[in-house]
């Protein structure tokens, strides 16, 4: 059984004569973080905050618990420990510092469901964490399949525990899957905006900066994600992750460029027919849908007009420029160790590029060449998988002498 279809209750806290879900929040000063507090700030009885956890960011994440009043905090950084245990002192608030903390907070029994939204493969030992606690999962963490999806994934399956997807291509895929569990999929089609540097060719993009990188025509998203987008490597990593979410071979996932971002992803079943779910690009809705599932809840955010539409249009990726992605289907049709191995070096490349240190084209050599160095193994076990990810990382930090 796959878990991303099943619909297993999440238990629940009664507050005030409610029930409401209670959501341990890892990573919420980011953007899918901070859009997820808007949702559980607008729905107040439906759910309640009991864990929040943050990198670095320790003024946000303070704000945020003086806020929501959850049970536990976690400062990654050792360095702001002190002053986020002192800002929430007298308020009953656990607060915990470091790396493993993140760990020992997924451990805690007093969440119904993780929304996994830290950034890169931080991600991945916590919500391992979660699941073997049994935790319903609202993954927003695709790095965390990317690394080490079979494994994940398994482990999902048996402890039945619900991995809902929060990335909205993913989401979109989920939503046209409800009702269909004995219909075969023949493809999934997962569209991409194509990023701010939509039909560009390496002449111009030899010569990209930063702030243009940064700039995504439809979407509000944090830093590293809007490079990925801007490289194509997201939609490379959203074809991995589709891969293990809903148990599929690679030839059945296919990438279409679709710049209005309207139809957020199809799924094709085997009488040919298509599905598509559609809507504004807002990441509140897929993270709404994610925490409420399987009901649907209302909002008030702005609805697509069909009347005021002028076009919906279609094109192939361009993979000679955007080789990202290219590299990213190689990963995905030899697997192994290879997804991780990408991962790992393009999270060290998009660092490098934020930090002025490398231009936007060498962050594709610096994963080719990664690719190439690193030894391949073709069924990693989870140790290897961390292995294969700390060779990458180290291997990559080389070639921009970090």
């Amino acid at each position: 059984m796959n878990p991303v279809a099943q619909q297993k209750p999440a238990a629940s806290q009664v507050v005030a004569g409610e029930h409401r879900k209670r959501i341990a929040l890892f990573g919420s000063t980011g953007s899918i973080g901070t859009q997820a507090l808007d949702v559980i700030a607008a729905n107040p009885d439906k759910f309640v905050v009991t864990i929040l956890t943050a990198h670095s960011n320790h003024e946000l994440l303070i704000d945020q618990a003086k806020k929501f009043r959850p049970q536990a905090v976690v400062i990654v950084e050792d360095a702001k420990y002190n002053a986020t245990r002192q800002a929430l002192s007298g308020m009953g608030i656990q607060v915990m510092g470091g790396q493993q903390s993140l760990e020992d907070a997924a451990a805690l029994d007093c969440y119904d469901m993780m929304l996994a939204a830290i950034v890169g493969f931080a991600g991945l030992r916590p919500t391992l964490k979660a699941i073997e606690h049994g935790r319903s999962i609202a993954l927003a963490n695709k790095e965390t399949l990317v690394v080490a999806g079979d494994i994940v994934m398994q482990r999902a399956v048996e402890k039945r525990t619900p991995v809902i997807p929060v990335d909205s291509e993913h989401s979109a895929i989920f939503q046209c899957l409800v009702g269909e569990t004995r219909n075969r999929i023949e493809k999934i089609i997962l569209t991409a905006s194509g990023g701010p540097f939509l039909g560009k060719k390496p002449n111009y993009l030899v010569n990209v900066k930063r702030e243009h990188a940064l700039q995504h025509p439809n979407w509000s998203m944090g830093a590293k994600i809007s490079i990925d987008s801007a490289t194509l490597m997201n939609k490379g990593l959203e074809m991995i992750e589709a891969r293990w979410l809903f148990n599929l071979k690679p030839e059945q996932i296919q990438v279409v460029v679709h710049p209005q971002s309207i139809i957020h992803s199809m799924v094709q079943f085997e009488d040919g027919s298509v599905k598509a779910q559609m809507g504004l690009p807002d990441m509140k809705l897929p993270i709404q849908y994610a925490m409420a599932f399987p009901q649907r809840i209302p909002n008030v955010f702005p609805r697509f007009d069909f009347a005021k539409s002028t076009q919906l249009s279609f094109e192939p990726p361009d993979i000679k420029t955007f080789r990202n992605l290219g590299l990213s289907m190689e990963a995905l049709y030899k697997g192994g160790n290879l997804p991780a191995v990408l991962n790992a070096a393009n999270e060290i490349s998009v660092y490098g590029f934020l930090r002025n240190r490398i231009g936007f084209l060498d962050m594709t050599e610096v994963i080719e060449r990664t690719m190439q160095k690193i030894p391949f193994i073709a069924k990693p076990s989870l140790e290897e998988y961390f292995e294969s990810d700390a060779e990458a990382r180290n291997f990559a930090a080389s070639l921009l002498n970090l």
